[in-house]
């Protein structure tokens, strides 16, 4: 079955762009009206100031490369679905995987900038080829995206296409979000507090490094749940900065999908 084009995608079916690389931001923000410019910040990452159908979005000068091009691509959401607002967007507003409503804006600036990033048109003829996703294909893509890791995987969580989990602890608070497919029964919810046998545990508290391969651990590690007693599954850690560690976490056994 054919998938409708989201907005965001017709937009690049519609300046002719059929390769990752050629996802050229700026030039697409022109076309829409808006300029963008690159600017020391104080409090937000991103803002974008409109008048008529002229507008001008404001980057964070500091921030990383790929996370300057998420916040052009949700400011860009903005434009498009809240012209007439001033919007002034925080580093925790912009590419979190925080679960909001449907209608808070910036989740769908958020949607838009994925979309926009990562187009499911590209993406999917991509996965077709990763029979898992590992911290080595998950970079692949990214690197092909220009996106990070973290939007990425969301992505990919977002297709459907593997039974999987990201889950993110910070070193102080404990798990900060998480994002399941919806594949994934949702009485896996995961632990709010970290087990020490976990990679992500070593990772956080700086005894460990990142793995090269997933490693498979058991459910109980991640799950408080009785029944996780009786299932392993595989994760691999990787860091964030602002000291937070994310898990990519896949379910080999598929007792435990299936709903009850």
């Amino acid at each position: 079955m054919n998938r409708r084009l989201t907005l965001p995608e017709q937009i690049l079916r519609g300046f002719g762009v059929v390769e990752p690389g050629d996802i050229d931001l700026e030039a697409i923000a022109w076309e829409m009206g808006a300029k963008v410019k690159y600017r020391e910040l104080h409090g937000c990452e991103a803002r974008i100031i409109g008048r008529g159908d002229k507008a001008i979005i404001s980057v964070d000068i500091d921030a990383q490369p790929r996370r300057q091009r998420f916040s052009v691509a949700h400011e860009l959401g903005h434009w498009r679905h809240h012209r007439g607002r001033c919007l002034i967007c925080r580093a925790e507003d912009i590419g979190t995987g925080r679960q909001r409503s449907a209608t808070d804006p910036e989740r769908i600036a958020d949607e838009f900038a994925s979309d926009l990033l990562l187009p499911r048109y590209m993406l999917d003829p991509m996965l077709r080829g990763v029979p898992r996703p590992t911290m080595k294909a998950v970079r692949s893509i990214a690197e092909a995206f220009d996106a990070s890791l973290t939007a990425t995987l969301i992505k990919i969580i977002e297709t459907n296409r593997y039974p999987m989990m990201i889950v993110c602890h910070a070193m102080h608070g404990g798990r900060k979000w998480f994002r399941a497919s919806a594949s994934v029964p949702t009485r896996w919810f995961p632990r709010d507090e970290l087990d020490h046998e976990s990679s992500v545990f070593s990772l956080l508290y700086g005894a460990g490094a990142e793995e090269a391969f997933p490693r498979r651990v058991g459910a109980d590690a991640w799950f408080d749940r009785s029944e996780a007693a009786h299932y392993e599954v595989l994760e691999q850690a990787f860091a964030l900065p602002d000291q937070q560690v994310c898990a990519i976490i896949t379910f080999p056994d598929e007792k435990m999908l299936r709903e009850r």
